[in-house]
This record gives C-alpha cells, structure tokens and sequence, in this order.
C-alpha cells in the first residue's frame, strides 16, 4: 500500500522555497517602482512596490494659476494612477513566481 504521505516532504520543500522567494519579492519591491500621471503630466506620483508614495512632482504653473482644487484632484488621480501601476507590477512579478496560479491574500 502507497503512503499517502508519501510526497509531503516534496511540498514542504517547495512551500518554503516559494515563501523565500516571495520574501525577496516583497523585499526587492521597495526599489521598484511606477509612476502616475494626471492632467497630462501636471502631476506626476511616483510609487514603489510595497505600495508607499515615493514622489510627488508638480508643475509650477499649476500652482501659479491658484486653482487649489483642480490640483487636488490632480494630484489624488496621479496618486490611484501610481498606486495602480505599482500593484500591477507587483501581481507580474508573483505571477511568475507562482505560474499563474491564484493564491489568496498575495496582491
């Protein structure tokens, strides 16, 4: 009779080798990173992999012109434009590390 357990020490193995992997991801995440553009490049968000706001760039005749509210909303479309491209870079580079495969609470 076959053990059913036969290949648990194979998945263990390679449970742990793909958390290692996704550590390093998670890890290597804070220097990627994605911008976000709005209003056609008044605003310009830069986010990294680990989803943290790393820069914010202004053009300076929006500032000029006063209209406190338009670059509001400027600047809240870059950040969710930035924030967007960071996650989808992220879900490419888990994506390749686990084939495809969708497995809960990773992006």
């Amino acid at each position: 009779m076959k053990n059913p357990f036969g290949n648990m020490g194979n998945i263990l193995k390679q449970a742990q080798a793909m958390q290692e992997q996704m550590a390093k991801i998670q890890e290597q995440a804070a220097s990627r990173t994605a911008s976000g553009t709005a209003g056609g490049g008044i605003v310009t968000v830069t986010a990294n992999g680990a989803m943290q706001i790393v820069s914010v760039a202004i053009d300076a005749e929006v500032v000029k012109s006063g209209d406190v509210d338009m670059l509001q909303d400027l600047v809240v479309a870059a950040t969710n434009d930035a924030l967007r491209k960071a996650k989808e870079l992220m879900e490419g580079e888990m994506k390749a590390l686990t084939g495809g495969m969708k497995i809960p609470g990773l992006f």
